[in-house]
């Protein structure tokens, strides 16, 4: 498995992979996530890979993208009530649904890990919604733990 920057010609299998990760949000979240929607579409995907602080990484196998990593660079300059840090936020991971287990997350974390401490950043962070299970585990296992923990209550009687 060769894990490389995403290019242009990643795209389509890209746009596949951010349906899946979308249908997964869906399930575990249909009151914030709509069916059948991308986080990103063509033309984003475009902009975004020419942006050198928001690195993406493709796991590939032969020509077909089997997983992605998109990354954050953030550079905290520190204040009063936080310290100067430099942050790789990893925004979303996904693996193909019918490569999960076999590696491939771990390989792009693994990646994503090298590229943070070459880059001088003092942390990885990122974001995972209560309920997806297999990525709480994955993180876990990795050696992520939590930071600080959202708490929502959903308003019955509200809506937009």
């Amino acid at each position: 498995m060769n894990i490389r920057l995403a290019a242009l010609r990643d795209i389509p299998d890209v746009l596949c992979l951010l349906r899946q990760v979308g249908q997964v949000h869906h399930e575990i979240r249909p009151d914030i996530f709509p069916e059948n929607t991308l986080k990103y579409d063509e033309n984003a995907l475009a902009e975004l890979l020419k942006d050198e602080n928001r690195p993406v990484f493709v796991a590939m196998e032969g020509e077909r993208v089997a997983g992605y990593c998109f990354c954050v660079l953030k550079d905290h300059a520190g204040s009063g009530v936080s310290t100067c840090r430099k942050e790789l936020y990893i925004d979303d991971l996904c693996v193909d649904e019918n490569r999960r287990g076999q590696g491939v997350a771990g390989a792009l974390y693994r990646h994503v890990t090298a590229y943070a401490r070459q880059l001088g950043c003092q942390f990885i962070t990122l974001n995972v919604w209560c309920g997806n299970d297999n990525a709480m585990s994955f993180y876990e296992k990795a050696g992520l733990r939590p930071r600080s923990i959202m708490m929502e209550m959903p308003l019955e009687d509200t809506q937009c």
